[in-house]
Order: structure tokens, then sequence, then C-alpha cells
């Protein structure tokens, strides 16, 4: 069974009511209008993260001595992890502040101890610090924005079926505005429904990490990075 675009679209047309569903079919110019603005939706996503409902993992190898690397359609970074052999090791984030204007050394290559990272277009940007000094496996999950979509396209290939629901009740939302009608009150009700359910899906991890090097169990410390190189020995 298929979920199509041109199904989606279709609907949302009928539940906007802009297109009568017992008197009328969607035209292809409708199609082709609905198909615009469904990707401008997908596109907003990337924007307004809380209602991507899902989680992925992305990973790359490290390159010695390169500070900067692009995700593609990244938008949401959450943890950031890189291993020696068979061993992760976890990593810490740092806001753009102390990231680019504390004062550092910036030729060392080590450990990649902090991360930081810059939307840009089309993804984003990931900063390692310090400059990795081999080609460490890195892994990164977060929140990664939509592709475009086209008329033909099976929907359930890619999202699950509430989440189908939702861009239905969305879309119809952008054309009523389009032909400058409002939203039926019950749509518009079940739309904020859907949406604040969204939310609900995949939370971020909102749970807090306190980091010390004068601690055992947290991850990195100097020692690790200048002396251990990642390694320490068994108790």
């Amino acid at each position: 069974m298929a979920y199509t675009v041109t199904d989606l679209i279709t609907r949302a047309y009928y539940l906007s009511q802009v297109v009568s569903r017992e008197l009328e079919t969607v035209s292809g110019q409708q199609l082709s209008d609905g198909l615009v603005w469904l990707n401008a939706l997908l596109s907003l996503k990337s924007a307004y993260t809380r209602v991507i409902p899902y989680y992925q993992q992305y990973q790359f190898n490290a390159v010695p001595a390169q500070e900067e690397y692009f995700v593609p359609n990244l938008v949401t970074p959450e943890t950031l992890t890189f291993n020696i052999g068979p061993v992760r090791y976890s990593t810490q984030p740092q806001s753009r502040r102390p990231y680019f204007g504390s004062g550092r050394v910036d030729n060392i290559t080590s450990l990649p101890f902090n991360w930081h990272f810059e939307r840009v277009l089309g993804g984003s940007n990931i900063f390692l610090y310090f400059l990795p000094d081999q080609a460490y496996p890195i892994k990164i999950w977060g929140k990664f924005g939509f592709d475009n979509v086209t008329l033909n396209q099976n929907l359930l290939t890619l999202y699950d079926e509430y989440y189908i629901d939702y861009l239905r009740y969305r879309l119809a939302m952008r054309i009523c505005s389009e032909f400058g009608i409002p939203l039926q009150p019950q749509a518009m009700a079940e739309l904020e429904e859907l949406e604040e359910a969204m939310t609900d899906v995949s939370p971020p991890d909102m749970s807090l990490t306190k980091y010390s090097s004068l601690q055992g169990e947290t991850g990195i410390n100097w020692g690790d990075i200048n002396i251990g190189r990642g390694w320490r020995p068994g108790n």
C-alpha cells in the first residue's frame, strides 16, 4: 500500500474545503502549487525543529589537523562521540562565545575534546578542538532536516502515518492561507493537537551532566588527552 505525495496534497485540498470532495477534483495546477507549499513546509521544519520527531545517527572520520566539518541537513546535534578502536569516548559541547572567543593554542593536535556547531546553508558545520591527531571515527546523534518530495513519492517510506496526517492538516492550513480563507475550527483544533503530540515523540534529553577533571568516571580529562591518549590503566 502506498500513500503518495499526490494523495496527501489532494486530501489536504479537501480538508481545506478549497476543493469540494464530492463535486470537484484537484487540478494539475493545484497539485503543482500544493507540492511547492508542501516542500516549503518540510523546509520550515529545519527551523522549527520541535516538530521533527526523528533522531538519526551520522558518522564520518576526522581528518588529522582539520577543525571544521560539514554535515548535510543536520539541524540539531545532541551528542558527539569518537572511537579509539572499540572504545567510545564522550566529548563536551561548547557554545559560540567560549569556543570562538576564549584564549587557546590553535594548532594543538590531540583528542577532540570539545565541539561546537553552526547552522549553515544545507546543514551545519561541526568544529572540533583539539584538532584531531588521527582519523577518529566520529558519531553524531541529532535531528536532520527533510528532503524535498515529488508527486509520485510514497510517503510511507519516509514518515510514520501519524506524521503524514500531521502534514496533511498543516498543508490544509497553508492552502487556506494562500486562498485567503480560514481553516475550519474543527480542523484547526485537530492540527493543534497533532502539533503538540509531535513535540512529545522524541523530546530532547534535558538531563544535566557535570564534567570535572578531578573525578574518575567523567569522560575525558587532561590526563587522558596529554598523557594516556585516551587509554587508562586497569584497576
